[in-house]
């Protein structure tokens, strides 16, 4: 596999250009080809130049090779091909207030957390940052957007894959995608989840990258946490707490709680006044969630009228709470599910063949 420009920040890429003998102005000609979400072979650059980097680079690192769209909301849901031939997919999701793509970080994941279909098949390789960044810029340029007027406004860091995982790419893409003269997104208008990794979340509030910090908390107690998620025996729910006092201490940014509602585990009224107890008071907003069913998994959702008297017992005590509406349900909405139908049919395939 070749190396992938949209690695490069604008001053890298101006480095890159002058070791080949080229003028400046030729590294933004580049820059602004490859944020308009154009393939190295179409950006207008001399034919000298073009040729010495696509001996070196990928031509299209991201690209999408399948697109199903939504019967009950119009969500789309992308499925792309990096260029070593691996898959990974995004959710892109209208707002009122904008549109927001849901991107992965990594193929497959290792957090081996039990309602995920991204880590049934475990981890395969971390994504870069230009991988991670050039999800956008591919959506972006699909949905008829550009630099000045962007399709996609808004970003999560949801899909595939743990970031906290991949720290150094995705830090390096949080600052590339919000770098001036490119997609330009503000760091606020961002989402990054993470199960909970202490150390990675200090470390985090220290990049001076004021986006939502978003932790999948879906349980009160470590007992019960570590039920459904094997990280919470490494990192206990104090020790979270406390990496979120620090985050905000660092940013000023409040968190978020991400609290998925999982039928005989974690939402009846007793779950909700524990999770109250421990969050009331914190500058903290509570996102429930009903479970995204995964065939391959035992657990199922919560039904509408246990959510709503979860979220109303948060409401009652003070918490800052919503329900998120679930989109995309038709089309395979949660982490992880596109991807493995599209493994598993292929597999199927292989074997009917032979």
């Amino acid at each position: 596999m070749k190396k992938i420009l949209q690695d490069l920040s604008f001053g890298e890429l101006e480095t890159l250009v002058l070791s080949y003998g080229e003028k400046k102005f030729r590294a933004k000609q580049l820059f602004e080809g490859l944020m308009q979400g154009k393939r190295l072979s179409e950006i207008p650059v001399s034919s000298a130049l073009r040729r010495a980097l696509l001996e070196e680079y990928e031509d299209e690192p991201v690209k999408i090779k399948e697109t199903f769209v939504s019967k009950e909301d119009g969500t789309k849901k992308f499925l792309f091909e990096l260029a070593d031939g691996n898959l990974i997919e995004g959710v892109f999701m209208r707002y009122k207030y904008g549109n927001t793509q849901c991107v992965s970080t990594q193929v497959g994941c290792r957090m081996g957390c039990k309602f995920c279909a991204s880590t049934l098949g475990g981890l395969v390789r971390n994504l870069t940052a230009g991988e991670i960044l050039g999800q956008i810029l591919a959506v972006n340029r699909s949905e008829g957007g550009t630099l000045k007027d962007r399709a996609v406004t808004n970003a999560v860091l949801m899909g595939s894959g743990e970031p906290f995982d991949n720290y150094e790419n995705v830090v390096k893409f949080l600052k590339n995608v919000s770098a001036e003269g490119g997609i330009c997104m503000s760091p606020r208008n961002i989402s990054l989840s993470t199960c909970g990794i202490v150390p990675a979340m200090k470390r985090f509030a220290d990049e001076g990258l004021p986006v939502n910090l978003t932790i999948s908390l879906h349980a009160s107690s470590d007992g019960e946490r570590a039920r459904v998620m094997p990280v919470a025996k490494a990192y206990s729910i104090a020790e979270i707490m406390d990496a979120c006092a620090y985050y905000f201490q660092k940013t000023g940014r409040r968190y978020i709680f991400e609290y998925t509602l999982i039928a005989g585990e974690n939402c009846d009224r007793e779950h909700a006044e524990a999770l109250a107890m421990l969050v009331k008071g914190q500058p903290c907003h509570v996102n429930l969630i009903r479970l995204n069913e995964v065939k391959e998994r035992s657990l199922a959702a919560a039904d509408e009228k246990a959510a709503y008297r979860f979220l109303g017992v948060l409401e009652k005590s003070g918490v800052s709470a919503t329900l998120r509406r679930s989109l995309g349900s038709d089309i395979g909405g949660a982490c992880g599910q596109l991807r493995a139908s599209y493994l598993e049919n292929k597999q199927e395939d292989n074997k009917d063949e032979n």
